[in-house]
């Protein structure tokens, strides 16, 4: 699905991400995960075409994604981003199914698509009239997420979809995303540095340090063949609060 072969990126005299190289299968949830600034979002972005590469290409299957065609390959990705990067000035229905209408989809087809995502994401019509201001965090990322879905895309690219989200309602919209990926079958890249979020949703974890990857594979791999020491201090710096008066009582 996704070939990434020596993608590089540099701020200035930062390298934002080294050469790397990785690819992502269909139908397959893979997770950026890593501490903040290590270069997982800006991978992502350089999935998205968002940010041109220093160095490197990137296959979309068989199609290399240059400038002139990110434009419309982009109509088979899905972006989200934290808090649903909604339209302030647009109604719930207006920030869904704005690309739908750019593309001059029919009308029916969009009343239809619109119809299925509310269902999918259990949003209730008669918020589809109200702005991004006069909703909860968590029901923006319900809309950020029925936007990204609109068009039917292949592939889906979330960018710490629920980092600002009180801890109930992430634990809520945590599971709602895994049961959403299992029942579309599309291929996702997500990107976290909640090590928990990242094991419960994805079927392949990439742990990335200062630009680089570490370590990928399955979280069960990362925690019990870890690559290097720092995958072991990234797992046990994120055991929670719980877990650690359960050690010390033991």
């Amino acid at each position: 699905m996704l070939r990434l072969t020596q993608i590089s990126k540099r701020y200035g005299d930062h390298p934002a991400l080294a050469p790397t190289d990785l690819r992502i299968e269909r139908a397959t949830t893979v997770v950026l995960v890593g501490p903040s600034g290590c270069g997982k979002s800006t991978l992502l972005r350089l999935i998205a075409g968002l940010v041109t590469p220093d160095s490197g290409t990137v296959h979309l299957d068989d199609t290399l994604i240059t400038a002139d065609n990110i434009q419309q390959l982009r109509q088979r990705m899905g972006y989200v981003i934290q808090e649903g990067g909604l339209f302030p000035h647009l109604s719930v229905q207006a920030n869904v199914t704005l690309m739908a209408r750019y593309l001059r989809r029919d009308r029916n087809w969009i009343d239809e698509r619109l119809e299925q995502l509310m269902q999918l994401v259990h949003l209730p019509p008669d918020l589809l009239t109200r702005f991004p201001c006069e909703l909860s965090g968590g029901q923006r990322q319900r809309v950020g997420l029925m936007r990204a879905l609109m068009l039917d895309p292949e592939l889906l690219l979330l960018d710490e979809p629920l980092g600002a989200l009180d801890p109930m309602i992430r634990y809520q919209l945590q599971q709602e995303l895994r049961a959403i990926f299992a029942q579309l079958g599309k291929t996702v890249v997500l990107v976290t540095h909640d090590l928990a979020e990242a094991a419960y949703l994805g079927h392949t974890l990439v742990l990335i340090k200062d630009g680089r990857i570490v370590q990928t594979g399955p979280f069960e791999a990362l925690a019990r063949r870890p690559a290097e020491t720092f995958v072991q201090e990234f797992i046990h710096a994120q055991r929670g609060p719980l877990a650690t008066l359960t050690g010390a009582a033991q």
